[in-house]
């Protein structure tokens, strides 16, 4: 089956907002063994809709909308879709009723144009919205099959993972199985990496190998088909082996299982708890770790403290210190690795300070970024970077690495600081 997706909305062309949605669908429905071959993206133009859905009716076999299913007059992708399928559009009462219950429940009048969106293609399969109003639904025309979905993330992601997904696999005539695993690595850039496996690149066939860089990471997406779905996993496995014999040492996990649920994990097995003094990274570190499920039960704490004044009056650094070596400096980061564990009483305590830019500051070059690390043991140490990039993918890749040296640290029970 090979798809396209088509990404409805005036606001993705004047760059409002981005098209996060392609992204999301392409990468999901690559694991489940669909190839996407082409995205476009139209404004709430009827006539461009048709020419574009005209498009895609020729060369693929699923086609994928997203957005313009609102209660709007420019909300136009399910009128302007029957309208190329030569099909009616009828009430789903499910959807209905519970667009009706939202406005009772919030005592709110309900406008007429909100029945709109309850109306769906006749004889498609619907996906009922569980957050938002909308439905999803799908359209079989001929050997083509329509899916539309709703613009926002927080409503389509679900619908497509929960209820489209599990569908289409249900139903799929293709007789054959499809297995991926995704590697993970760190502290090789993608370039280096790929030098390092080009033969095996070159000569994939079954499994394919997909490689893609994301804020200072690279991974290894390996799929591979069978009739048989062990087989695939086996020769999914064996190619893996094959990539960790040349790089398993950047290899530092497997699918979800990023640095920051593995770093999650670490410290909820081995019962510890962390809290950060944070310069250059404003409360990033912390926030990330936040956003984990369950945080709290090994994340004490966090402080931003941005200025020299801070890191004296808050943290606790000594002015001497401050005055001989300056903010951007080993010292000064074993120092606020040191103050921060003792203020929290957490068994770990990592700093982050630098010079994001643009520019220098005081003779220090822009990207310097020290990390210090100390823990309840009485182990403190620190390493520098020399980061490249914008401000944010400098803040970005100097949490990576602190996390990234947590969990070295935290794996080898106080070894040296790699990275």
């Amino acid at each position: 089956m090979n798809a396209e997706i088509i990404a409805v909305g005036s606001e993705l062309l004047l760059g409002q907002i981005a098209n996060t949605n392609a992204q999301f669908i392409s990468a999901r429905l690559a694991e489940s063994g669909i190839n996407v071959y082409h995205h476009s993206v139209v404004g709430d133009n009827e006539e461009r809709l048709l020419q574009t859905l005209s498009h895609a009716d020729k060369r693929s076999d699923l086609i994928i909308i997203t957005g313009g299913l609102g209660p709007t007059k420019d909300d136009l992708t399910k009128e302007t879709t029957a309208d190329f399928l030569a099909c009616g559009l009828s009430y789903d009462e499910e959807s209905l009723k519970a667009i009706e219950q939202y406005f009772i429940q919030t005592g709110t009048t309900m406008t007429e144009n909100n029945r709109k969106q309850a109306l769906v293609l006749e004889d498609s399969t619907v996906f009922f919205n569980f957050h938002g109003m909308a439905p999803g639904m799908l359209k079989s025309s001929g050997d083509k099959s329509y899916l539309l979905l709703p613009g926002p993330p927080r409503e389509m992601k679900p619908m497509l993972v929960d209820q489209v997904l599990p569908y289409l696999q249900h139903h799929k005539t293709e007789n054959s199985s499809i297995h991926s695993k995704v590697m993970r690595f760190f502290g090789i850039g993608e370039a280096d990496l790929e030098s390092r496996i080009e033969d095996i690149l070159s000569e994939q066939s079954n499994p394919t190998i997909a490689p893609l860089a994301e804020d200072g990471e690279v991974t290894l997406r390996v799929t591979a088909r069978s009739s048989d779905l062990n087989e695939a996993e086996h020769l999914v496995d064996q190619m893996v082996r094959v990539i960790e014999d040349r790089v398993g040492d950047y290899c530092y996990g497997y699918d979800q299982n990023n640095l920051l649920q593995k770093l999650s994990l670490l410290l909820e097995h081995k019962k510890m708890t962390v809290s950060s003094a944070e310069s250059l990274t404003g409360g990033l570190f912390s926030s990330e770790l936040a956003s984990i499920p369950g945080a709290s039960n090994y994340l004490s704490g966090g402080i931003t403290v941005y200025t020299d004044e801070a890191k004296k009056n808050v943290l606790g650094v000594e002015k001497d210190l401050l005055d001989q070596y300056g903010a951007v400096s080993r010292e000064c980061a074993e120092s606020m690795a040191q103050q921060i564990r003792i203020k929290f009483g957490s068994d770990v305590g990592i700093s982050f300070t630098g010079v994001a830019g643009p520019g220098d500051y005081h003779g220090i070059a822009e990207g310097t970024v020290w990390i210090g690390v100390s823990l309840s043991s009485g182990y403190t140490a620190s390493f520098t970077l020399t980061l490249k990039g914008d401000r944010n993918f400098k803040r970005i890749s100097a949490v990576k690495y602190g996390i990234y040296s947590l969990i070295q640290l935290i794996e080898k029970d106080a070894g040296p600081l790699k990275v």
